[in-house]
């Protein structure tokens, strides 16, 4: 008999993953075209159900049998990985060459953070992919299109580009689903695939480099630029020029405005003419500020952008810096570059100051922001967020 499929949070990543971890499990990241959890139904077909923080089993719930099979949801799967996990009995663990637990067969007792002093000790000495930071989302995420694409291989049919002002080069490495709609647009993926979903839209006189995805009913504005390893998730309205970028879900940045090496979740919103920085004038490494330590973090990269919290918004004209964070239910906007740590539910910006984002009113805008996309804020989102308001007070 198969075992039940778990994909778990580890405690420490959850931390160095906010604040994308405040509001989601770790394997409903994405990073390419699909989530942590779809890579895994794909290479590893099967229920899964997300082992995480207490507070988000209500909208995550976790289904537990005498036989699981709990696996590291911020590990990507591939041949040999998952050939690995399936040979693992019951009572067994498998980690990596740096002990980190990538998976292990056992009862519903076991919980991240314990030691299975017991079990079976595997080891898997061959490298895979992982995001245990938050800059990998974007790092990482050129070649998780085209791993993706390998993984839809075969489950999903393509059809050709139609239009005949649009403009392809290396059309074998375009990839477009049915219902997408492209007008009058350049596409190059020569260094590169492209993918474009179902029902999404690419507007007149967009130009795309690839590696490039755009999900499900998304659309590219008018005049775009996309350069490569850039994702554009479902339902996300993306305008501007756009630079190894990846949009989660349902996010908009609808006008012109640079944004380059960052990520931002769902339900965010850039104003008209918003900018950020991505590389620093010395060219140095740039830090990020950690939730771990409340001290800034080297990410050892030169090129890093703003990480915005699901629920973010800026004002026209907003500036942010190299390196910035922003959390979740956050409304920045004034002259000037912002601060590059800004707390969730915080609302203001830099020049004026910040104050607390009443929690009645910031659950009133999400509402609001669900019915923009035709969708409804439901109590365990609620409750959900007002938990994230209490857990986030540390940082205001």
């Amino acid at each position: 008999m198969k075992p039940n499929l778990v994909l778990f949070d580890d405690p420490i990543l959850r931390i160095d993953l906010l604040p994308f971890t405040y509001t989601r499990p770790i394997p409903l990241i994405r990073c390419g075209i699909l989530s942590i959890q779809e890579k895994w139904e794909r290479a590893l077909p099967g229920q899964y159900s997300l082992l995480s923080d207490e507070y988000l089993q209500e909208k995550y719930p976790v289904e537990l049998g005498a036989d699981n099979l709990f696996i590291n949801g911020s590990v990507f799967p591939d041949i040999s990985l998952v050939g690995a996990i399936l040979e693992l009995g019951p009572g067994a663990a498998l980690y990596g060459a740096d002990e980190q637990l990538l998976a292990i067969r056992t009862g519903p007792e076991w919980r991240p953070g314990h030691q299975p002093e017991a079990y079976a000790h595997l080891v898997f000495d061959r490298d895979f992919g992982q995001v245990s930071k938050k800059w990998h989302i974007h790092q990482k995420n050129g070649a998780e299109i085209a791993a993706d694409l390998e993984r839809l291989s075969g489950q999903t049919a393509f059809v050709e580009i139609s239009d005949p002002f649009t403009r392809c080069y290396q059309a074998a490495n375009i990839f477009v689903e049915e219902g997408a709609i492209i007008k009058a647009s350049i596409i190059n993926a020569e260094n590169g695939p492209v993918y474009i979903g179902k029902n999404a839209v690419v507007q007149e006189g967009c130009m795309i480099q690839g590696p490039f995805a755009l999900g499900e009913g998304a659309v590219l504005a008018q005049g775009t630029k996309i350069r490569p390893n850039t994702t554009v998730g479902p339902y996300c309205k993306v305008g501007g020029e756009v630079n190894n970028c990846v949009f989660f879900a349902f996010s908009n940045k609808g006008h012109d405005g640079y944004l380059g090496n960052s990520v931002l979740g769902e339900w965010c919103n850039l104003g008209a003419d918003t900018n950020n920085s991505n590389l620093k004038n010395d060219y140095s490494h740039v830090k990020l500020f950690s939730y771990a330590t409340g001290e800034p973090e080297d990410t050892g990269l030169a090129n890093c952008g703003l990480y915005m919290g699901d629920y973010s918004k800026s004002g026209i004209s907003t500036i942010f810096n190299t390196g910035t964070v922003v959390g979740v239910h956050v409304n920045v906007f004034g002259a000037g570059f912002q601060e590059k740590f800004i707390p969730s539910f915080s609302w203001g910006g830099k020049a004026d100051g910040y104050e607390t984002y009443r929690l009645d009113k910031a659950l009133a805008v999400a509402e609001m922001t669900a019915k923009s996309k035709g969708k409804l804020l439901e109590e365990a989102d609620r409750r959900l967020l007002e938990e994230v308001y209490k857990r986030s007070a540390l940082y205001r």
